[in-house]
């Protein structure tokens, strides 16, 4: 990743405002897209809508990058099935992922602190996704499928589940990280190129990686 000479150059309040509106535009769209994945129960999919929050906390700054959870998951409650339940709990282990992501690169600004950061604000999201699923997500679902049809569709998968807490640690847990561990992939790969169109700066302002 780039490691700017000095703290966000040139960037106005008003420019990092309106980016990261496109970003939460973006991240909106990308909660659409979903896919699911073969070893995890069907109602589980996979979605890339944290990868915009994560380039904006690296290019703008980890409030900037919860502000894009924050916006996306707004925008998405007039079409929630989850009477915001779902929003509230994406919105939660987005930032867990984003902002220690974020303020670690802001303290070494090199490829070693985005990759740092990135790890732990994986980590992090993995394992805050345990209590707020536990406790948040899947009572509610309970509403419209018994706990019994929720575990059984992990047992179906893995015989040796014997509760809820049990599925979560060895399914969802190891999934989230997954999927932080993705993103971070892709943002590896495309962070040096859009750096410069996010900050509204040159490329050839920014310094090479470390």
């Amino acid at each position: 990743m780039a490691s700017p000479r000095t703290n966000q150059p040139g960037v106005s309040t008003a420019r990092k405002l309106t980016t990261t509106a496109i970003m939460a535009a973006i991240a909106t769209i990308l909660m659409y897209v979903e896919f699911p994945i073969p070893v995890m129960p069907g109602f589980i999919k996979l979605d890339f809508s944290e990868l915009p929050a994560l380039l904006t906390s690296f290019s703008l700054g980890p409030w900037y990058g919860a502000l894009v959870c924050l916006l996306k998951n707004l925008i998405h409650l007039p079409v929630t099935q989850s009477s915001g339940v779902g929003e509230l709990a994406n919105f939660l282990i987005g930032i867990f992922f984003v902002i220690p992501a974020g303020f670690i690169y802001q303290k070494v600004k090199t490829r070693k602190g985005a990759l740092i950061g990135s790890l732990a604000g994986a980590l992090i999201m993995a394992l805050v996704s345990f209590p707020i699923n536990y406790f948040i997500v899947y009572p509610f679902y309970t509403n419209f499928m018994p706990m019994e049809a929720i575990i059984g569709a992990y047992q179906a998968i893995y015989h040796g589940i014997k509760g809820l807490a049990d599925a979560l640690l060895i399914f969802n847990v190891p999934f989230t990280f997954c999927k932080g561990i993705l993103d971070v992939l892709i943002t590896f790969l495309i962070y040096k190129r859009i750096s410069p169109v996010i900050k509204g700066t040159s490329s050839k302002k920014q310094a090479p990686a470390e």
